[in-house]
């Protein structure tokens, strides 16, 4: 056996539990080694067979919000998709820095945009106050559908804000009250403690006033991208561009 050994066997020794420490200490303060990667290449989910296309011809109308419907609609209708208004937001700082989260579309429409509310001083609060500017993906998998909507966006009245906030469960309305959120919590018991001190004083009530930092925003799309996926990859991409007061559509390589 080796000096080297030696001392590494005495310094691992039950008998000799400090060095053990020590050495202990060391090893973990040994230069950071990535593992192995993982290699996910290979999945790969089957879409729609050839013959199931989407073309120009398909489209039932040149307002996208009627075809945002139509699709909407035919998700609505599939017991699979318990929330078919899920959308992916993504927000940006004036820098550049982007940043996503999965919200809930509640409203839709041409004169009203893309309504979603939240709390105004979360990190997309924010991030809207300095760059009113954002966009949002609905993926429907089981449909290998996708829709893609972009442009700048603006808060939603109070009131109507307000109006919203009483509607909800008023579970929902304690969470939203007790949570600064996007900020830093001890634990999820101190979240829990705040939730039922105020449960407690409102016991009864029906709705509560809506908290001055909660409220709501629409998007106004410029952009509407309709996307339909292909087994062959050869997918569909037809894209409607805001111009004055129509829309040019335009379909793009996949």
């Amino acid at each position: 056996m080796s000096r080297f050994s030696s001392l590494r066997a005495l310094f691992l020794s039950e008998a000799a539990s400090p060095f053990k420490t020590f050495y202990r200490l060391i090893r973990s303060h040994q230069p950071y080694r990535p593992t192995m990667s993982t290699d996910i290449g290979s999945l790969r989910a089957k879409y729609n067979d050839p013959d199931d296309t989407f073309t120009e011809g398909d489209l039932i109308s040149t307002d996208p919000y009627k075809q945002f419907k139509e699709w909407f609609e035919d998700v609505r209708k599939k017991l699979e998709f318990p929330e078919p208004n899920a959308m992916c937001l993504a927000t940006a700082t004036p820098q550049g820095r982007p940043s996503n989260r999965i919200v809930l579309l509640k409203k839709f429409g041409p004169e009203i945009g893309f309504q979603f509310f939240t709390n105004c001083e979360s990190r997309k609060g924010k991030e809207l106050e300095e760059n009113p500017y954002a966009s949002a993906v609905f993926y429907w998998e089981t449909l290998h559908r996708c829709v893609r909507i972009e442009g700048p966006v603006k808060r939603v009245a109070e009131e109507e804000a307000s109006d919203y906030f009483q509607s909800r469960p008023l579970g929902s309305q304690i969470a939203a009250t007790i949570s600064r959120q996007s900020e830093v919590v001890p634990s999820r018991d101190y979240l829990k403690d705040k939730y039922e001190d105020l449960e407690k004083k409102v016991e009864g009530a029906v709705a509560l006033p809506k908290p001055e930092f909660w409220g709501g925003y629409a998007i106004d799309p410029e952009v509407f991208e309709f996307w339909q996926g292909q087994s062959n990859r050869l997918h569909d991409r037809i894209v409607f561009q805001k111009n004055g007061d129509l829309w040019d559509v335009a379909r793009l390589a996949p």
